[in-house]
C-alpha cells in the first residue's frame, strides 16, 4: 500500500537534503534482510547525491547479507563503538530505519537520542515511540525497503535508483515478506519489484545469495531442530522448537543461522502459530509467526515483553528456557478458542 506521506515533513527533510552534510544511518540491534537492505539502499541514494554517509549497525548480523553492495563500509558498533559514537555525535542528521523504539538499537539507542542531529524515522511496525523529529511510520507496509522506495521516488529521486539501490530494495521487501507470500504483499509491492528489477536486479541472483546461502553447520542444525526438537500440539494447531544454548555451540551457531527456523513449524498442515525459543546467556530469544488471522502480536506483548506485526512478532525473557516454554504452554487454553473454535 502506497503511504501517505505528510507533505510539509517530507519538504522539510528534502530541504534539509539539498544541502552536502554528515548523515548517519541505524537499524535495529541483530538486523534482518529489510534493516540492512533498507540501510544500505539509503547510503548508496545518499552518497551518490553527494553526502557524506555512514551506516552504523548495533551488532552483527547474517553474512548471507555481506554481499549487499556497501556492505564494507558498515560499521558495527559492537566492534568499534567509539568510532560510531563520534559519527553520531557529528552527524548532521540521522536516520533509524526498520525500528519503533529507541530501545531496539540496544547500547547505541542513548547515543542516537542524544543527539544534536535531526532525526528521521522510517519504519513499518506498529506503535511507534516519538523520538524522532520527521517521523514516517506506516505499519500496513510490508518492509521498510519498501517505504524507502516510495521515499526516494517522492523526493524526486526515482532515476536515482541505480542497480546497487535496487538489489538492496529488493532484498528487504523479498526477506519481510517471505518471498513474497505473506499478506502484507499488494499489487503496489509487486510493481515496486518490477521497477526493481527494470534498475538492474536480478531475482534469481538475490534469492541464491539469500536463501542458497547457508553453512553445512547452519543445514545440519535445521535438520536437528525440524527432526529432534519439533513439537506440534493438535488441538491448539501449535508448533514449537526450542534450542539451548549448548545446542547452539554444538552446530557452530553464526548470527542468523536460527533465522527463518520457526517458519518450517508453521509450514505444517493445520498449524496456526508456531514459536521457535532460543537460550542465549541470561535471555530467552522467541519467535511468533501464525496464520489464518490469528494474531501473535497481542501474545509477545502481553506476556514476553515483545511486539512486532499481527503475524509475525519477537518476544524475550529472562526466565530459564524450561520455565519460558512452560509459561507458554500454560498460556495456551486462553487462546484455543482463536487457535481451535470447535
Amino acid at each position: 500500500m502506497k503511504p501517505n506521506f505528510d507533505q510539509a515533513q517530507l519538504q522539510a527533510v528534502g530541504e534539509l537534503l539539498k544541502v552536502p552534510a554528515k548523515v548517519v544511518i541505524t537499524t535495529h540491534h541483530k538486523p534482518d534482510g529489510d534493516a540492512m537492505g533498507s540501510s544500505l539502499a539509503l547510503y548508496q541514494y545518499l552518497k551518490n547525491s553527494g553526502h557524506d554517509v555512514q551506516v552504523i549497525a548495533p551488532s552483527d548480523y547474517p553474512d548471507f547479507l555481506y554481499w549487499l553492495p556497501g556492505n564494507e563500509q558498515v560499521i558495527n558498533y559492537d566492534h568499534a563503538g567509539g568510532r560510531a559514537k563520534q559519527l553520531v555525535q557529528e552527524a548532521g542528521l540521522i536516520f533509524c530505519l526498520d525500528f519503533n523504539a529507541p530501545s531496539r538499537m540496544e547500547k547505541l539507542g542513548e547515543f542516537v537520542v542524544a543527539s544534536g542531529a535531526k532525526k528521521v524515522l522510517i519504519d513499518h511496525h506498529l506503535d511507534a515511540e516519538d523520538f524522532c523529529d520527521f517521523n514516517f511510520s506506516f505499519p500496513t507496509s510490508c518492509a521498510t525497503c519498501e517505504l524507502i522506495y516510495y521515499f526516494i521516488v517522492a523526493l524526486g529521486g526515482k532515476q536515482a535508483i541505480t542497480k546497487e539501490v535496487a538489489e538492496c530494495l529488493y532484498t528487504g521487501i523479498m526477506t519481510d515478506t517471505g518471498s513474497f507470500r505473506f499478506s502484507s504483499m499488494t499489487a503496489d509491492t509487486h510493481e515496486i519489484i518490477a521497477e526493481l528489477m527494470r534498475a538492474g536486479a536480478e531475482n534469481y541472483t538475490i534469492h541464491e545469495n539469500i536463501y542458497d546461502n547457508f553453512s553445512l553447520d547452519r543445514t545440519r542444525f535445521l535438520g536437528h531442530c525440524i527432526k529432534e526438537k519439533l513439537v506440534v500440539l493438535p488441538e491448539y494447531r501449535t508448533a514449537y522448537i526450542q534450542v539451548t544454548k549448548e545446542e547452539l555451540k554444538e552446530y557452530n551457531h553464526q548470527s542468523g543461522d536460527t533465522e527463518g527456523i520457526v517458519n518450517y513449524a508453521l509450514g505444517i498442515k493445520g498449524v496456526k502459530m508456531a514459536v521457535f525459543f532460543c537460550e542465549r546467556d541470561h535471555l530467552i530469544k522467541i519467535s511468533f509467526r501464525s496464520k489464518d488471522g490469528f494474531s501473535v502480536k497481542e501474545l509477545a506483548a502481553s506476556h514476553f515483553s515483545g511486539g512486532g506485526h499481527r503475524n509475525a512478532a519477537g518476544g524475550r525473557s529472562t526466565d530459564s528456557l524450561d520455565q519460558t516454554v512452560q509459561r507458554f504452554l500454560n498460556l495456551l487454553p486462553e487462546y484455543k478458542s482463536q487457535l481451535n473454535p470447535v
